[in-house]
């Protein structure tokens, strides 16, 4: 796997012409992509090169856009952007830093998609809005807060033709115990996987592999190559021995409304 020439790819096809939220709209300019949603989508700065440019400026100006949708924003940072102290002027303008993540890339053809989930344990792929239910419920629980913005984007996703967003919950006596979901913006190569928490009482058993194996295979159905996710510590590890490799790491740097 040829690194650079895949951060390149990403780059291109997943930062500079991200796909708009369902709800929103994807604004460039020379230094900067912005993603911009009116409701519940993410809003924020997916791309920038703000190499021979007034950095500072340039923050400022993102700053004075968002405000107009007076909601919270993120400043997505990766760690080959320009220039190098981009974080310091970001945190000077006002930015709180997030834990940072690793940008992980699989190649699919590559990964064993043979993968069962554990015994008593059940995949189900989310047709309708009950399904979604299940996995705003497991996300609240995994991960703390309201998740029920990211419900309704899921369902957005799902009515399109062809969807946007395919999601997985894994079930054990009919109680949702996990849940992940993958997007699949129309035509690029990679398909982005989000979410895939699981209950504490059933970690440690094989249900997140089994939920990433099922996710990989439905972007290979249709005709994705590369598999791309934002990986915590936690699953890092896990990612890495299914054949992902580490392209970078990625910090959110987020902004109020």
């Amino acid at each position: 796997m040829d690194q650079e020439a895949l951060r390149a790819a990403f780059d291109e096809q997943m930062r500079r012409n991200p796909e708009p939220e369902p709800d929103g709209r994807v604004e460039h300019d020379d230094w900067v992509t912005r993603s911009m949603s009116a409701r519940d989508g993410w809003n924020g700065v997916t791309w920038c090169d703000l190499r021979g440019v007034d950095a500072d400026a340039v923050i400022a100006e993102q700053v004075s856009r968002f405000a107009q949708q007076a909601r919270p924003w993120e400043w997505k940072h990766y760690s080959y952007d320009e220039p190098q102290d981009l974080p310091d002027r970001l945190l000077a303008a006002g930015f709180t830093r997030e834990p940072a993540e690793s940008l992980l890339v699989a190649e699919i053809a590559d990964l064993g998609l043979d993968v069962p989930p554990p015994p008593g344990v059940e995949l189900r792929e989310v047709v309708d809005a009950a399904g979604v239910e299940a996995v705003v419920s497991v996300h609240d629980e995994v991960f703390g807060g309201d998740h029920s913005a990211l419900g309704r984007n899921l369902l957005a996703g799902l009515a399109l033709e062809p969807s946007t967003a395919a999601a997985v919950v894994a079930v054990a006596a009919d109680v949702p115990i996990a849940a992940g979901r993958v997007e699949l913006p129309p035509g690029t190569d990679f398909a982005s996987l989000w979410g895939g928490g699981t209950v504490a009482a059933w970690r440690g058993r094989g249900t997140f592999r089994s939920l990433v194996a099922h996710r990989a295979a439905i972007a290979s159905a249709r005709g994705y190559r590369y598999l791309q996710v934002d990986a915590m510590p936690a699953s890092r590890p896990i990612l890495q021995r299914l054949g992902f490799v580490e392209l970078a790491t990625t910090t959110p740097f987020t902004y109020p409304g």
